[in-house]
């Protein structure tokens, strides 16, 4: 029996959760609006918004959850990838907690704790995945499709070689000035339009790798052209441009990760990651597992996007392999 308390502070959310073993208690996000007026996140503001958040958002969670900070028997940190200044402020919060506690810390990597979401009980019960199993990481700039043989055992069977889906999204939606996060504009935009009203090529890439760059630049100089002839072309096919884009990057990520699991004879597969949200994603995953007949695995919205319960359920199985970290690690931005 062990209460994990978990700091997640990668990029733009500063979060804090407590979980008793494998079961969460709470998972406090504070979000920053900062961005929103520069179409991205800005670094150095982020870092100051963390710094203004990280307190109240760790006092909310042991609140929540009903935890006396002398309860906690450790401390999981997410020590990168991210933004460093960013990292620092969570790195250097947990590093304090732990200390002043005198318990031990865990370090943990963002991106499996993506993955590992899918362990978190949340007081349901449902179903979590068995070994081995395949799984779409689809989160910030990264795209990965994974095959897990173990909690920490995870082989890389294919991965974008230049942008993610993810900012393949986001600069879709920056270039139609649909503000900033694009992403579940662009998802909700999408249902109202026609996802063959336009097509959009993908890239050949050989095995399981992706490519968006190209995606990102064909739709920009589409647009050009398209503005040449009508300046108003967006405002006219806004639904129908988000719809196609949509189509053109979902599709292409279910291609690739059918050919894996088809290739290891796999039959259990997940999604995580921010993009996991996306609602042409979701139903996609789920056409193809009733499809070929594989037990499939989405996470529920509020474990999608960045949030420290996943790096609870990470640091929880180091925990139990009592796999913890010196107090002398930094974080790391790659």
């Amino acid at each position: 029996m062990s209460i994990i308390l978990a700091i997640e502070s990668s990029c733009d959310d500063t979060s804090a959760a407590v979980l008793h073993d494998d079961r969460i208690l709470s998972n406090e996000i504070a979000s920053q609006k900062v961005h929103e007026q520069y179409g991205g996140v800005v670094p150095e503001l982020a870092s100051r918004a963390h710094q203004q958040n990280i307190i109240p958002v760790v006092d909310a969670a042991l609140r929540n959850a009903s935890v006396e900070p002398g309860a906690v028997d450790a401390v999981a940190f997410t020590r990168g990838p991210g933004l460093l200044g960013s990292l620092m402020v969570g790195v250097s919060f947990a590093k304090g907690f732990a200390q002043a506690l005198q318990v031990p810390l865990v370090e943990v990597n963002h991106l499996q704790a993506h993955v590992l979401s899918h362990f978190i009980r949340t007081g349901d019960d449902s179903a979590v995945p068995a070994f081995p199993f395949i799984c779409l990481l689809v989160s910030g700039g990264h795209t990965q499709i994974l095959l897990l043989r173990d909690y920490f055992d995870m082989e890389v069977l294919g991965q974008t070689i230049d942008d993610a889906a993810g900012e393949a999204i986001d600069k879709a939606a920056k270039i139609m000035d649909l503000g900033y996060p694009g992403g579940p504009v662009i998802d909700r935009l999408a249902r109202e339009g026609r996802d063959d009203a336009f097509h959009f090529a993908t890239p050949t890439v050989a095995g399981y790798d992706y490519s968006f760059s190209g995606v990102k630049t064909s739709f920009l100089y589409f647009l050009r052209d398209r503005l040449r002839e009508d300046p108003q072309f967006i405002e006219h096919h806004q639904a129908d441009l988000c719809a196609s884009i949509q189509r053109c990057i979902v599709d292409f990520l279910l291609k690739k990760l059918e050919r894996a699991m088809l290739d290891t004879g796999v039959r259990q597969v997940a999604i995580a990651g921010g993009v996991s949200a996306n609602s042409r994603l979701r139903e996609g995953l789920i056409q193809m597992g009733r499809r070929h007949k594989w037990d499939v695995f989405i996470p529920p919205f509020s474990f999608c996007t960045d949030n420290a319960a996943m790096v609870g359920i990470a640091g929880y199985f180091k925990y139990l392999k009592r796999d913890f970290a010196d107090i002398s690690l930094p974080p790391y931005a790659r």
